[in-house]
């Protein structure tokens, strides 16, 4: 596991995974917002076809997204405590 120079807890690939996870999400959705607006404007039809599914991607994504951070969050604070207690 690597380290920081200041010598805090390590950062585990686990909590990595999480943020790259969160991050491409975010990216997906706002990628999707766009793809929905450039359709519009476009004239596709938004009831067929995958466009249902981009709609909902811009819903979902960043609420799962969120979650995924807030673990990340989650566990880094509960790994910061455990450092500083000895165990």
């Amino acid at each position: 596991m690597s380290t920081n120079p200041a010598g805090d807890v390590p950062v585990r690939r686990i909590d990595r995974i999480l943020a790259f996870m969160s991050l491409g999400l975010l990216v997906l959705s706002i990628v999707s917002f766009f793809a929905i607006m450039i359709g519009s404007a476009s004239g596709a039809d938004m009831g067929s076809g995958i466009w249902p599914l981009v709609g909902v991607l811009v819903y979902i994504a960043p609420i799962v997204a969120f979650a995924m951070l807030l673990t990340v969050l989650i566990m880094s604070f509960v790994r910061r405590a455990r450092a500083n207690r000895g165990g």
